[in-house]
């Protein structure tokens, strides 16, 4: 399934092999940042890598000037107070221009007499969206809030609640595919007692709805992609 290869090479360009610091290079010098070409580079050749199809050229080719056109774009029109908006436009508008650009350049598009290996791609695909990705998502919304100075005093391993929640949606996920409904609630459960219990005695009322928030997030976006994949997979 050719969509599901291109999908998850941006998924890999987008959020595991784009360091923050070129993400900040690029929104300081816009289009003047070399790494503004270097990640449209990388992303062109993680599509003719995974697809391992010259005769898909042109489709790469031309989902990699969308990405750049897009990419632009966002970088020249975006301010500080709505680079949430632009981060949820940007991938929205990727993601669309895959599709579209699938469905008029290549004959692939259908999803008739699909094999096991892309069962695999599309399980694949919505693993990766549980981890980076939707880690990257939660922090773009929870730049609402200064949550520094909420976690100020609050000791911790390094990226351990970053770990924590790519190891609950992984889990719901398995769960969910699995049909074991009643997991997700003992996890739910077993967390919120770990978790809210010390928090609730220390009186932290804004680290608490932090946290709930963040928990209840995490929770949503691994079950909404689980019930993708259960649907999508059931039509293909």
């Amino acid at each position: 399934m050719i969509l599901i290869k291109l999908l998850i090479a941006h998924l890999i360009g987008d959020f595991f092999l784009q360091p923050q610091k070129w993400v900040k290079d690029k929104e300081k010098k816009k289009l003047k940042s070399v790494w503004l070409y270097v990640h449209i580079a990388i992303h062109i050749a993680l599509m003719f890598v995974i697809v391992w199809d010259l005769s898909f050229t042109i489709l790469i080719l031309s989902i990699g000037l969308s990405h750049f056109i897009i990419d632009a774009t966002k970088l020249i029109s975006q301010k500080k107070t709505t680079k949430r908006f632009w981060f949820f436009l940007d991938q929205f508008l990727h993601i669309l221009a895959i599709i579209v650009l699938v469905y008029v350049l290549s004959d692939s598009f259908m999803f008739s007499s699909v094999s096991l290996s892309e069962h695999h791609l599309l399980l694949l695909f919505c693993l990766l969206v549980l981890t980076k990705p939707a880690s990257i998502i939660m922090r773009t919304i929870f730049t609402k809030w200064d949550i520094s100075k909420l976690t100020k005093n609050n000791k911790s391993l390094k990226d351990a609640g970053n770990y924590i929640g790519i190891l609950e949606r992984l889990l719901v996920f398995i769960f969910i595919v699995a049909d074991h409904w009643e997991a997700v609630g003992f996890l739910i459960t077993a967390k919120s007692v770990f978790r809210f219990g010390d928090l609730t005695a220390s009186k932290e009322r804004k680290l608490t709805e932090y946290i709930l928030i963040g928990t209840l997030l995490s929770f949503s976006i691994a079950i909404l992609i689980s019930l993708l994949y259960l649907n999508i997979k059931s039509y293909v």
